[in-house]
């Protein structure tokens, strides 16, 4: 066992503290990570709010990247002194979605089987199974991607969670290519990544939606060519025109992706599709939200699919590398991603700066 620094949330909507934790040694099929960097998410603070669930306390941090320290009985998918990034879908290989070849909808998923601690044994709930405002964490093999040890660490972590799923909704949910337009509601951390993932696919137009000036901007920086602020015109009405104007006859943008997550907003996204358009909803709901009344017929007339991403489909092995291959490559830009780098003890300020729209990510160095 070892003693590490962590960042706990101990009640509901309680300030974050900065504490001492009991770190397990390994056991089978579990690895201890040397964690370098580790951003700061919604997730977390939908943790400490109470959002999520009331196992407190809770480890937070989840979107990281670091060095694996040791490994347990068993383990041979990454060693000691391997450089990787954590991800949330360490996939079981057995489960229904795995064994039909859809490993990306795993519903089994692995998490370390030991528990973390504070000092007086109290066991901890990781966030998202990883609990990485940390020096060192444990978790399960699989939740460990070895990637290009040259890599910011900074940079890639981000892939691990918010940077991932906003790419993934665009490419993977969204299946975005050249010649297709698309439409992101919502310009922070997770639609900016759908804006860049769309670019990267080679999409056009690429029209951003949002209320905050300063977002717009910066989706225009990661690759948006239009950009609409909701609060002075009608977003459906403005993505249909800007898609007319590009494609005759459109009568909306091929992907519209909801990185909001409420009613008014998918709905929003459902009208300003084109005919047989897809809507992807990335932004998550509170559960107290309920789908919009639409009238059915609307939804079988427009035709398309409505979809929902969860963690942008992504299978981890299969996506972290060739991210970070396009990140070393200068093709995506996830440095731009990476607002601040902040100290341990900043967690509960940058919630703040966060809330406040002020940052697309500030990232914890350790």
């Amino acid at each position: 066992m070892q003693q590490v620094k962590a960042v706990v949330a101990r009640s509901k909507g309680a300030p974050v503290e900065v504490v001492t934790i009991n770190v397990p040694d390994p056991g089978p099929g579990e690895a201890v990570v040397k964690v370098q960097a580790c951003g700061v998410c919604h997730t977390d603070l939908h943790y400490r709010e109470g959002g999520i669930n009331d196992d407190f306390p809770f480890l937070l941090g989840h979107e990281a990247a670091g060095i694996v320290e040791v490994v347990g009985e068993g383990v041979t998918s990454v060693a000691p002194g391997d450089f990787v990034i954590l991800n949330w879908r360490a996939v079981c290989g057995e489960c229904r979605a795995c064994n039909r070849g859809e490993p990306q909808y795993c519903f089994a998923t692995h998490n370390a089987t030991q528990k973390m601690t504070l000092e007086d044994g109290t066991e901890l709930s990781a966030a998202l199974g990883i609990g990485a405002f940390a020096e060192k964490t444990l978790v399960a093999s699989g939740q460990c991607t070895k990637v290009d040890a040259s890599a910011r660490p900074a940079a890639v972590g981000l892939l691990g969670c918010g940077v991932m799923a906003g790419l993934g909704a665009a490419i993977n949910t969204g299946a975005v290519t050249r010649g297709k337009s698309v439409a992101v509601i919502g310009c922070g951390g997770v639609g900016v990544a759908a804006i860049a993932g769309s670019a990267l696919a080679g999409a056009s137009p690429i029209i951003a939606v949002d209320i905050d000036a300063k977002k717009l901007q910066q989706a225009t920086r990661m690759g948006a060519t239009h950009v609409v602020d909701s609060s002075l015109s009608d977003p459906v009405e403005e993505i249909k025109r800007i898609c007319a104007e590009t494609y005759d006859g459109a009568e909306g943008a091929d992907v519209v992706v909801d990185a909001v997550g409420r009613p008014e907003t998918w709905k929003q996204a459902f009208y300003a599709r084109d005919l047989a358009g897809t809507v992807v909803l990335v932004g998550v709901p509170t559960p107290d939200l309920k789908i919009p009344d639409l009238p059915l017929i609307d939804v079988f007339g427009r035709g398309g699919s409505l979809k929902s991403s969860w963690y942008g489909d992504c299978l981890p092995s299969r996506d972290f590398p060739m991210l970070v291959d396009l990140y070393q490559q200068g093709r995506l830009d996830l440095d731009a991603f990476v607002t601040e780098e902040i100290g341990i003890g900043d967690v509960e300020a940058a919630f703040a700066r966060m809330h406040d729209g002020d940052v697309l990510r500030s990232v914890v160095i350790l």
